[in-house]
């Protein structure tokens, strides 16, 4: 199925960003019953239905122009989102050809790549860009590989180092994080970084999880779903950026809960890079209002049940711990959820 583009919607100041029916109905919805639990949750990133968001390991959808756009306002103002270690060059043109080869074979009517040898040339019709360059010559390219392949792509992107029976978080393009900021976990090790999660450690979730993506064979990708909620369709949820979005909490209330706040999945793919021995992580964001998500009364059900019922630990991680009542509220006021 060829997603059609929108054009540019925004995700800040005047917020137009919306879904549109197709974009709903195919929304990754993260919960498979009414209680949220901590879970490794890893599965196979086998190709999915046509048209859903698993069908391709990198998802474009209608939201591409406005999320590249985003990405664009976000590096223009930090430039310190996208950073790489030095010895992860052989990693950035992994990551590089990777994504170029599956856009290429995925979504031809907007990319294109030619290889002949070392030349290559890289087509974005929906961006303008056509480029040739010599494959594993940054010099060639107008910035770094990894850089110029994920200012083309949707989503967030991290590159692990693997080395000491450990992952190491040794770059990234991180433009729309959910409340972590990529300069304060630069070079940290697996467990270091999720180390704020709670009861998740206690129960040896990350334990298991490590233990299985060290051993992640090439071709062999993974995926998970991951979930929390955000106020306004807002993309840069940094802490960089708290002071432009903390408040944004003051100001739901049961009344404008199915508007104001959006339920927030990331798809999270991982996968083996051939030549570094690395992990590509990649972390795909969609969002989706509560009054959109009403517009299916299972999954209004389920969410009002999952908020209801979620341990006060959780819901103080995610940022819910004054919103949770109000979200809970509107959802009954719907009617769907008796």
């Amino acid at each position: 199925m060829r997603p059609q583009l929108k054009q540019v919607q925004t995700f800040r100041d005047d917020f137009t960003y919306s879904n549109s029916p197709e974009a709903i109905a195919r929304f990754p919805f993260p919960f498979p019953e009414d209680r949220y639990r901590y879970s490794v949750n890893l599965e196979p990133a086998t190709r999915g239905e046509p048209g859903s968001v698993y069908e391709h390991w990198f998802d474009v959808d209608e939201h591409y122009l406005s999320e590249v756009e985003e990405r664009r306002i976000v590096l223009e103002q930090d430039p310190g989102r996208c950073r790489v270690l030095p010895h992860m060059h052989t990693a950035e043109w992994d990551t590089l050809e990777m994504i170029m080869t599956h856009f290429a074979q995925d979504y031809p009517h907007l990319f294109a790549l030619e290889r002949h040898g070392d030349k290559w040339t890289w087509e974005n019709r929906a961006l303008g860009i056509r480029d040739s360059f010599t494959f594993g010559d940054a010099d060639t390219l107008p910035c770094e590989p990894f850089e110029y392949i994920t200012r083309q792509a949707q989503g967030d992107f991290n590159i692990l180092d693997q080395r000491d029976a450990d992952l190491y978080m040794d770059g990234g393009m991180i433009t729309c994080p959910a409340d972590w900021s990529l300069s304060f976990d630069l070079g940290m090790s697996f467990k270091q970084w999720h180390g704020p999660v709670p009861l998740a450690h206690e129960i040896g979730v990350f334990d298991r999880a490590l233990k299985y993506l060290l051993a992640l064979p090439v071709d062999r990708p993974v995926r998970r779903l991951n979930w929390t909620m955000t106020m306004h369709p807002r993309m840069d949820t940094s802490p960089e950026m708290y002071h432009r979005w903390g408040a944004d909490r003051a100001s739901i209330s049961a009344a404008n809960a199915g508007e104001l706040a959006h339920l927030r999945v990331e798809l999270q793919l991982i996968v083996r890079l051939p030549r570094s021995n690395g992990l590509l992580f990649g972390i795909r964001t969609y969002l989706l209002s509560l009054r959109d998500l009403a517009s299916n009364p299972a999954w209004a059900r389920r969410m009002h049940s999952v908020l209801r019922t979620l341990p006060p630990e959780i819901a103080d991680y995610k940022g819910m711990s004054r919103t949770r009542e109000l979200m809970v509220a509107w959802l009954e006021a719907t009617g769907l959820t008796d």
